[in-house]
């Protein structure tokens, strides 16, 4: 990724279009964090092994557990991998759409990354999407 800064409207439009993207039950218990700081990105970067890109931006898919209890889903760490699967297929998708590169991030701390993203105890960060401008002549390998 290169150093050229993400416009916010882009990454607004990358937000709008996670809004729509499935869940099951149509259970809205995810929360995204977006972040543009170059402070707090970098703080992710020290606790996110995962994170070998230098992203622009980050989003941060969130489950909010206590939406979950009230709703008395069950299996509720199965719907909550399926819908964040879906919800960072949607960023990626979307990302792509606005020429911009983009990559999930599911190694991290969960513990460190709720403190630097200041998230309350009920809310967990379950996976990350970085964001940024893709370098000049990079092509997407693709599966045979």
């Amino acid at each position: 990724m290169t150093d050229d800064p993400i416009e916010r409207v882009q990454l607004e439009q990358i937000l709008e279009a996670v809004r729509w993207a499935p869940v099951g039950g149509n259970h809205r218990f995810l929360r995204f964090s977006a972040i543009q700081d170059p402070t707090i990105i970098n703080l992710l970067r020290m606790v996110s092994p995962g994170m070998i890109q230098r992203p622009q931006a980050v989003i941060t898919i969130c489950a909010n557990w206590d939406k979950l209890a009230e709703l008395k889903v069950k299996g509720t760490d199965r719907a909550a991998s399926i819908d964040v699967g879906a919800a960072m297929q949607t960023m990626l998708l979307a990302a792509h759409a606005l020429e911009l590169g983009s990559g999930p991030v599911t190694s991290f701390n969960k513990v460190a990354v709720g403190i630097i993203l200041n998230l309350p105890d009920n809310v967990t960060p379950e996976l990350m999407v970085c964001i940024g401008h893709p370098a000049p002549g990079y092509q997407m390998p693709m599966a045979p």
